[in-house]
């Protein structure tokens, strides 16, 4: 139960329906972030999403984020393997290294180190991929906290969030009348 009145639809959405001033900049940075053309696929830029989330352990932005990487991705056993640990899941070694750079940034931004990013760049990270992955990690924290800090409502049952994901993975984020 929501810590506060919003409307009566799962996560972020509620609140960004309570504060619609809010939802056009933040569905924005997470547009920018997660679906715009880049070098780091949608689905690597969304499983990102997903392991800080799961780091974070906030359910409702790990399900939603985890459940458009797997439409990304057309791998759901791949995701779930990577959020319960990203050493042994058959990722690249790339993108095992801007998890753990990720990781360090969910713990705080001092913990990352010119090591962290050199590990990252020699499996080939680039500049704006080291950038982009510390952004979406410090991002999510922020996400996370909005939605946990105000008990947004979680549902419980995967396909809750497997419903809306193709269409996040197809359109993107982008605000609309929330619907019940």
């Amino acid at each position: 139960m929501p810590y506060i009145d919003v409307p009566n639809v799962p996560g972020i959405r509620a609140l960004l329906a309570f504060r619609p001033e809010m939802a056009e900049p933040l569905a924005g940075l997470a547009n920018a972030l997660l679906h715009a053309p880049n070098s780091l696929s949608p689905g690597d830029r969304e499983l990102i999403a997903a392991y800080v989330s799961h780091l974070n352990q906030c359910t409702f932005c790990c399900e939603s984020h985890a459940a458009v990487a797997a439409c990304h991705l057309h791998d759901e056993a791949l995701v779930d393997a990577t959020l319960a640990d990203p050493q042994t899941a058959r990722i690249s070694p790339k993108m095992r290294e801007l998890l753990a750079l990720a990781a360090r940034v969910q713990l705080s931004g001092r913990a990352v180190s010119q090591e962290d990013v050199a590990r990252a760049q020699r499996e080939g990270a680039t500049d704006v991929e080291i950038h982009d992955t510390v952004l979406i990690a410090a991002a999510f924290c922020m996400f996370n906290r909005y939605v946990d800090g105000l008990g947004a409502l979680t549902p419980t049952d995967r396909d809750a969030y497997r419903e809306r994901a193709a269409q996040t993975a197809s359109e993107g984020y982008r605000m609309s009348a929330p619907t019940a």
